[in-house]
């Protein structure tokens, strides 16, 4: 069965149309080359309660197994999408951020700028990622090869625990 994803674009100029969604095309591509399904997108401001409103719905649907963010992770006023994040999660999942983190200031010293967040709510992980398209991806691809695993044991699949045996 595929990886469920939603991707949520967090932008002002976006919602408004008045820049076209490249970090979210950029993130469907990369999840279509996994073989995963992309089952929702969506646009939003740099709206904390729009923000969580959506991931809120998607979460508790269960319709998804992962949300991809993208946008308002840094400095800037505006970015608040680790708070609207950070306000609906009932689980932290830091290794995920502190990895792409890592690799991230091996691009540039501005990973270090980074405030994204990632956790679970219910049975679903969320991701936040950069709002920079080509960031995006990069970062994504350093937590590809967990997101299966993680998703199984959310999922409480059986053949979760067979990663864990000692041969």
């Amino acid at each position: 069965m595929p990886i469920r994803v939603a991707i949520l674009t967090v932008s002002d100029r976006s919602s408004k149309g008045e820049r076209p969604d490249t970090s979210g095309v950029a993130l469907a591509e990369a999840v279509a080359a996994q073989g995963w399904e992309v089952s929702a997108r969506g646009v939003v401001p740099d709206e904390q309660a729009q923000i969580s409103s959506q991931l809120i719905e998607w979460c508790d649907s269960q319709k998804v197994d992962l949300i991809l963010t993208t946008g308002g992770t840094g400095f800037a006023p505006r970015d608040i999408t680790p708070e609207a994040t950070q306000a609906i999660i009932h689980r932290s999942a830091p290794g995920l951020i502190e990895a792409m983190r890592s690799e991230s200031l091996k691009v540039t010293p501005h990973g270090m700028l980074s405030r994204a967040v990632a956790g679970i709510r219910g049975k679903t992980i969320i991701i936040n990622l950069p709002g920079n398209p080509k960031g995006a991806v990069e970062n994504l691809q350093v937590v590809l090869a967990v997101i299966p695993h993680a998703v199984e044991l959310l999922q409480e699949h059986p053949q979760a625990e067979a990663h864990h045996r000692i041969i």
